[in-house]
Protein backbone atom coordinates (compact mmCIF):
# COMPACT_ATOMS: atom_id res chain seq x y z
CA UNK A 1 0.00 0.00 0.00
CA UNK A 2 1.19 3.13 -0.93
CA UNK A 3 2.54 5.98 1.77
CA UNK A 4 0.51 9.15 1.06
CA UNK A 5 1.11 12.45 0.66
CA UNK A 6 -0.16 13.63 3.78
CA UNK A 7 1.34 10.37 5.84
CA UNK A 8 4.88 11.00 4.30
CA UNK A 9 5.65 14.02 6.28
CA UNK A 10 5.07 14.20 9.80
CA UNK A 11 5.77 17.69 11.71
CA UNK A 12 5.90 15.75 14.99
CA UNK A 13 8.60 13.41 13.89
CA UNK A 14 10.37 15.30 11.64
CA UNK A 15 10.92 18.15 14.18
CA UNK A 16 11.60 15.18 17.22
CA UNK A 17 14.48 16.79 18.70
CA UNK A 18 17.14 14.36 19.98
CA UNK A 19 19.35 17.01 21.90
CA UNK A 20 18.37 18.37 25.21
CA UNK A 21 19.53 21.32 27.47
CA UNK A 22 22.27 20.28 29.54
CA UNK A 23 24.66 21.67 31.96
CA UNK A 24 27.03 18.44 32.75
CA UNK A 25 29.87 20.57 30.91
CA UNK A 26 29.59 24.25 31.23
CA UNK A 27 29.85 26.78 29.48
CA UNK A 28 28.06 24.06 27.29
CA UNK A 29 24.32 24.47 27.73
CA UNK A 30 23.01 21.97 24.69
CA UNK A 31 23.85 18.35 24.10
CA UNK A 32 22.89 15.56 21.62
CA UNK A 33 23.72 11.74 21.87
CA UNK A 34 25.33 9.54 19.55
CA UNK A 35 26.18 6.31 19.63
CA UNK A 36 29.62 4.53 18.03
CA UNK A 37 27.84 2.24 14.88
CA UNK A 38 30.29 -0.39 13.18
CA UNK A 39 30.72 1.87 10.43
CA UNK A 40 32.46 4.51 11.80
CA UNK A 41 35.59 2.00 13.53
CA UNK A 42 38.38 1.37 11.58
CA UNK A 43 40.93 -1.69 11.83
CA UNK A 44 42.07 -0.66 14.71
CA UNK A 45 38.22 -1.14 16.19
CA UNK A 46 38.43 2.54 17.29
CA UNK A 47 36.56 5.43 16.02
CA UNK A 48 38.07 6.29 12.32
CA UNK A 49 39.57 10.21 13.06
CA UNK A 50 36.77 11.87 10.40
CA UNK A 51 33.78 9.66 12.04
CA UNK A 52 33.46 12.64 15.01
CA UNK A 53 32.98 15.37 12.43
CA UNK A 54 29.41 13.89 11.77
CA UNK A 55 29.01 13.52 15.06
CA UNK A 56 29.70 17.49 15.69
CA UNK A 57 27.37 18.17 12.66
CA UNK A 58 24.71 16.37 14.18
CA UNK A 59 24.64 17.81 17.62
CA UNK A 60 25.01 21.46 15.81
CA UNK A 61 21.56 20.53 13.70
CA UNK A 62 20.16 19.69 16.59
CA UNK A 63 20.98 23.06 18.80
CA UNK A 64 19.02 24.86 15.73
CA UNK A 65 16.51 22.79 15.80
CA UNK A 66 15.84 23.36 19.75
CA UNK A 67 16.23 27.22 18.86
CA UNK A 68 13.89 27.20 15.99
CA UNK A 69 17.02 27.86 13.10
CA UNK A 70 15.79 24.96 10.81
CA UNK A 71 15.56 27.67 7.92
CA UNK A 72 19.25 27.54 7.72
CA UNK A 73 19.55 24.36 6.54
CA UNK A 74 17.83 23.99 3.02
CA UNK A 75 16.70 27.39 1.59
CA UNK A 76 18.33 30.43 -0.02
CA UNK A 77 20.86 31.18 2.67
CA UNK A 78 22.52 28.20 4.02
CA UNK A 79 25.51 27.69 6.37
CA UNK A 80 28.85 26.08 4.74
CA UNK A 81 31.76 24.69 6.75
CA UNK A 82 34.78 27.36 6.42
CA UNK A 83 36.98 26.24 8.65
CA UNK A 84 37.53 23.34 11.48
CA UNK A 85 39.84 22.28 13.72
CA UNK A 86 39.77 19.30 15.71
CA UNK A 87 41.52 18.04 18.75
CA UNK A 88 41.67 13.91 19.75
CA UNK A 89 41.88 13.05 23.15
CA UNK A 90 40.97 9.38 23.39
CA UNK A 91 39.88 6.28 21.01
CA UNK A 92 35.96 5.94 21.13
CA UNK A 93 34.98 2.70 20.60
CA UNK A 94 32.00 0.27 18.99
CA UNK A 95 28.47 0.75 20.52
CA UNK A 96 29.91 3.07 23.17
CA UNK A 97 27.54 6.16 23.96
CA UNK A 98 28.70 10.34 23.21
CA UNK A 99 27.30 13.04 24.87
CA UNK A 100 28.44 15.69 22.41
CA UNK A 101 28.29 19.22 23.25
CA UNK A 102 27.86 22.40 21.10
CA UNK A 103 27.61 26.14 21.52
CA UNK A 104 27.68 29.45 19.54
CA UNK A 105 30.78 31.43 20.28
CA UNK A 106 31.04 33.95 17.99
CA UNK A 107 28.57 35.38 15.25
CA UNK A 108 30.22 37.57 12.90
CA UNK A 109 29.26 39.65 9.63
CA UNK A 110 28.25 36.48 7.67
CA UNK A 111 29.83 33.64 9.94
CA UNK A 112 29.30 31.32 12.85
CA UNK A 113 32.23 30.11 15.28
CA UNK A 114 30.78 27.17 17.44
CA UNK A 115 32.76 24.98 19.52
CA UNK A 116 31.96 21.34 20.56
CA UNK A 117 32.90 18.59 22.54
CA UNK A 118 32.19 14.54 22.76
CA UNK A 119 32.70 12.94 26.24
CA UNK A 120 32.07 9.12 26.63
CA UNK A 121 28.49 8.44 28.72
CA UNK A 122 29.72 5.66 30.64
CA UNK A 123 32.55 7.62 32.55
CA UNK A 124 32.62 11.49 31.33
CA UNK A 125 35.99 11.10 29.39
CA UNK A 126 36.37 13.67 26.88
CA UNK A 127 37.10 12.49 23.78
CA UNK A 128 37.20 15.04 21.07
CA UNK A 129 37.01 18.73 20.76
CA UNK A 130 35.94 20.49 17.38
CA UNK A 131 36.21 24.53 17.03
CA UNK A 132 33.73 24.75 13.43
CA UNK A 133 33.86 28.27 11.54
CA UNK A 134 30.92 28.22 9.24
CA UNK A 135 29.50 31.02 6.54
CA UNK A 136 26.40 31.84 5.10
CA UNK A 137 26.31 32.23 1.70
CA UNK A 138 23.62 32.73 -0.85
CA UNK A 139 22.38 29.41 -2.39
CA UNK A 140 22.65 30.93 -5.75
CA UNK A 141 25.26 32.53 -5.87
CA UNK A 142 27.51 30.96 -3.39
CA UNK A 143 28.92 33.79 -2.02
CA UNK A 144 28.82 35.09 1.60
CA UNK A 145 25.60 37.20 3.01
CA UNK A 146 25.02 38.51 6.64
CA UNK A 147 23.96 36.18 9.24
CA UNK A 148 20.44 37.77 9.73
CA UNK A 149 18.84 39.31 12.84
CA UNK A 150 16.33 36.45 13.98
CA UNK A 151 19.39 34.54 14.14
CA UNK A 152 21.78 36.84 16.15
CA UNK A 153 18.62 37.08 18.58
CA UNK A 154 17.93 33.44 19.04
CA UNK A 155 21.53 32.75 19.96
CA UNK A 156 22.12 35.62 22.11
CA UNK A 157 19.01 34.81 24.01
CA UNK A 158 20.05 31.19 24.48
CA UNK A 159 24.16 31.60 24.91
CA UNK A 160 23.83 35.19 26.68
CA UNK A 161 27.31 36.06 27.68
CA UNK A 162 28.93 33.30 26.59
CA UNK A 163 28.51 34.53 22.98
CA UNK A 164 30.38 37.20 21.04
CA UNK A 165 28.78 39.31 18.69
CA UNK A 166 29.70 41.21 16.15
CA UNK A 167 28.14 44.42 14.89
CA UNK A 168 26.55 43.26 11.15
Amino acid sequence: MPISASRAYDPLVTNFETGRLSDRHPPFRYSALSRVSFSDTDAQGVVYYGRYLPYFDSARLEYHRHLGLQVYWQSEHEFVMRSLEVTYEAPARFDELLDVHVRTTRIGGSSVTVEGAAYRVDDDRLMCTARMTLVLIDVATRRPVPVPGDYRRAIAAFEGAGVEIATA
